[in-house]
């Protein structure tokens, strides 16, 4: 057994160790969001070591009976020879490396390199941590939220279906509040939102945990569940405490009777009587209660019994203990967004920007994150710094690059107007360079997304146009003249009477009421 106070002696050195390499590495300034997220990761696997390792070293500490026999033990001053306990430890050392020959010494400092530095780069082994994310992910700089998207538009009650963007749009709104605060309440305690909100706040949990390893994302759930339960016990949360207080399983309330069985409201008591002895509500009611198949319940008594009173409070004590539950989560869920804002933002640009490619853009983009250009390589001698040198484009002027590779030239510059820029405001205040260039863009998908966002048609009549006020203005402009056209139509339309005199649709129409024609 190996010696106490070695084992508190070694402990505390591989705490000091680790304290400073985690200092080394938190001072690295990484380049790029990839090695940023790298480095967390290791200082966060840093700080785990270091807890348990002041963990075990409490412990010893508080053993203090086992500590102060070691001492005694090593004293030893009413013994003949003092040195007996030293010989009888060595031979237990050589023991242990005549058994062990192969043992490496220096683990420690094996394990501290492999954290502080990585593994030798191999181009067969795999980023551990890029395992972590998808390919939407996009190594944690974007959130993917599809599954949960679709989720929520199968959702009941919900009116209009939103897009990708619109429902990103939505869990934007929960730093001002509750996130889907907007639904119906049918909608948000039905078992469909459960089972969405629990789906929806395990990703965000889990995407949260993987972006920010040194953020205790823990102790801020735990936090919000505090809130939580105090807000809940307090009343502060109107709209579920109005959804628990107006939805008993067999009572009145100002929306009429709602049968949390069958998920349904009925406006008249009559009818509510009537369907409790309904095939459906008595296998819903059954469902509720004992969680069985439908295939293997049997039939619920009749209404108005004690048993079928009893059915009806434990399904009201289930449907408050969901309505509890969605609420939990939501409130857990929006405490995560808050902090993911900057994420959704940047998705939703990322998301925008996809939209204005085309396949064949995209397919190269695929290609190229598959593929990452190789890092420049360090010259080592004069010849290759010699080359670098010539291979260097002189470019004062910062000119366009042409087909070759190097700068147009100038009067070519001049000529298409490069120097120029227009800004378009449709376009999200995009700056293009040069005429050419800029009446091009009125015809490519991101001017148009940003029409078709205004609602408006991407027509050769707002052509020139940049500014979101002005296009606002001619689309009216065009409305009321295409109106103005009709009845032009219709007062320049001639008819004539019996007599041969002549006169436009109106008038003619107005003299035959008089009589006159």
């Amino acid at each position: 057994m190996d010696s106490v106070i070695e084992v508190q002696r070694q402990t505390h050195e591989e705490i000091e160790r680790f304290e400073r390499a985690l200092y080394t590495l938190l001072s690295r300034n990484p380049p790029s969001h990839d090695l940023r997220l790298q480095t967390e990761h290791k200082a966060s696997q840093m700080l785990d070591r270091i807890t348990s390792r002041v963990i075990s070293l409490d412990s010893i500490y508080a053993d203090e009976d086992r500590r102060r026999a070691e001492i005694d033990l090593l004293s030893a001053p009413s013994q003949q020879n003092d040195l007996s306990e030293f010989y009888a430890r060595l031979v237990k050392i050589q023991e242990h490396h005549a058994k062990y020959p192969d043992s490496v010494p220096g683990g420690f400092d094996l394990e501290l390199a492999t954290l502080l530095e990585g593994a030798d780069v191999d181009e067969e082994v795999e980023d551990p941590i890029s395992l972590l994310f998808s390919g939407e992910e996009a190594y944690g700089k974007y959130v993917d939220l599809y599954a949960n998207h679709t989720a929520f538009n199968n959702l009941k009650n919900i009116g209009k279906r939103p897009g990708y963007l619109q429902y990103l749009d939505l869990l934007l709104l929960a730093q001002s509040g509750h996130v889907h605060r907007d639904l119906t309440k049918e909608t948000r305690f039905s078992k469909d939102y459960e089972t969405y909100i629990n789906n929806l706040h395990a990703y965000l949990l889990s995407f949260a945990k993987r972006t920010m390893p040194l953020v205790d994302i823990d102790g801020q759930q735990k936090e919000a569940e505090l809130d939580f339960d105090q807000k809940w016990e307090s009343g502060e949360l109107k709209a579920w405490e109005e959804v628990a207080t107006k939805t008993p399983a067999n009572g009145n309330d100002a929306g009429g009777i709602w049968c949390s069985a069958c998920q349904k409201n009925y406006s008249k008591q009559t009818v509510y009587d009537a369907h409790l002895t309904s095939k459906k509500h008595i296998k819903a009611a059954a469902k509720e209660v004992s969680g069985e198949s439908e295939s293997a319940k049997p039939s619920a008594p009749a209404a108005g019994t004690p048993a079928t009173h009893s059915a009806a409070q434990s399904a009201q004590s289930a449907q408050k203990l969901r309505i509890r539950n969605s609420a939990y989560l939501t409130h857990l869920s929006t405490a995560l967004l808050a902090s993911l804002v900057p994420t959704i933002n940047d998705t939703k640009s990322n998301v925008e920007r996809r939209f204005s490619l085309t396949a064949r853009e995209r397919e190269q983009e695929l290609i190229d994150q598959a593929n990452p250009p190789p890092p420049p390589p360090n010259p080592t001698d004069d010849a290759p710094a010699e080359e670098e040198e010539e291979e260097r484009i002189y470019n004062p002027l910062k000119l366009p690059l042409g087909w070759d590779g190097k700068p147009i030239p100038y009067w070519l510059y001049k000529l298409h107007g490069l120097g120029v820029e227009y800004r378009c405001e449709i376009c999200s205040d995009q700056v293009y360079m040069g005429r050419k260039n800029f009446e091009r863009h009125f015809q490519e998908s991101r001017h148009a997304f940003g029409m078709r966002a205004l609602g408006l048609p991407n027509t050769k009549h707002f052509h020139e146009i940049t500014r979101i006020e002005d296009a606002l203005s001619l689309a009216e402009k065009l409305k009321q003249e295409g109106r103005h056209e009709i009845f032009e139509q219709e007062t320049m339309e001639e008819l004539e009477d019996d007599e041969g005199n002549v006169y436009n649709r109106k008038t003619y129409e107005d003299l035959k009421k008089q009589g006159i024609i």
